[in-house]
């Protein structure tokens, strides 16, 4: 069960790096650093978005407005660093 919870935690961790990665991709095409219009670039935009969208958009409901800026990420983050940081370690205590 503790190796399954180590595996989770992987799991999250890389869905951190896919977060930062989704934002970072909204950042160049918003600042035209990237042309969305190229194949390469729709397809991994695409499939950021198609893979954050599911998490962010609860979250995005929940908050107020804040103009052009959205900190739905960043609530995600720290959410993922809460469960893994508190809840899996007393989950690993109580199944020890």
């Amino acid at each position: 069960m503790i190796e399954l919870l180590g595996f989770i935690s992987y799991l999250l961790t890389l869905y951190i790096y896919i977060l930062i990665a989704a934002a970072v991709m909204s950042w160049l095409i918003a600042f035209n650093v990237v042309n969305p219009h190229n194949q390469i670039v729709a397809v991994i935009a695409e499939f950021l978005y198609r893979i954050t969208e599911p998490v962010l958009r609860p979250i995005r409901n929940l908050l107020p407005n804040l103009g052009g800026i959205d900190i739905s990420p960043i609530i995600v983050i720290l959410i993922i660093v809460f469960i893994q940081s508190v809840i899996f370690p007393n989950l690993v205590r109580v199944l020890s």
